[in-house]
């Protein structure tokens, strides 16, 4: 118990010295220490203008499944004219409102658990396209058999995440929430 106190003394002390919006979201220190809000998932895209305009076509990933350098070579222009087969153009503002809320919460600027973990998994000079060739995420996926996957018409491909992760866009992919369509909850 006296051992508990200590601890808390200590980090409430140095609480204190720490300036109150020290994170980039305008969190304060105190309001991140005491938070219930679970950070070992990933945060959530609240971007309105990105989630209209990315989800008519596939799934809102959340930033924090890729590194800055991956969404800026993701929405480079050039590669929005063949956007993994579609053409994805926008306008320079939309492409750049989009961009700047992506590079805010993306992986490398993350505190949540599972972006640090994708982080940690890539390479110094890794910049991957597609979040399926994350080091981490194929990990992750590595016990499922390729016919609950791409032989399965419900889920196809790794890239559908919320195919089998039913709460995916809250940014929660823990394996209590997959359901894989066709075969039910997956358990290791």
């Amino acid at each position: 118990m006296t051992k508990r106190l200590t601890i808390l003394s200590i980090v409430t002390l140095l609480g204190l010295g720490i300036n109150t919006s020290v994170f980039a979201d305008g969190e304060s220190f105190f309001d991140w220490l005491l938070t219930t809000d679970s950070r070992n998932e990933i945060k959530p895209m609240q971007n309105e203008l990105y989630n209209e305009e990315c989800s008519d076509c596939h799934f809102p990933y959340q930033a924090g499944l890729l590194p800055e350098a991956s969404w800026k070579k993701l929405l480079d222009p050039k590669a929005l004219e063949d956007h993994f087969g579609d053409n994805a153009e926008l306008d320079d503002e939309t492409r750049s409102a989009i961009l700047d809320a992506l590079i805010a919460d993306s992986a490398d600027k993350s505190r949540y658990k599972r972006s640090k973990k994708i982080m940690s998994s890539l390479g110094e000079n890794e910049v991957p396209m597609r979040i399926i060739d994350i080091p981490y995420i194929k990990r992750k996926h590595h016990e499922i058999s390729d016919k609950l996957i791409t032989g399965n018409d419900k889920v196809k491909s790794l890239s559908f995440c919320d195919a089998c992760h039913q709460k995916a866009d809250e940014g929660i992919y823990d394996d209590d929430s997959v359901v894989i369509p066709g075969h039910g909850n997956w358990t290791w």
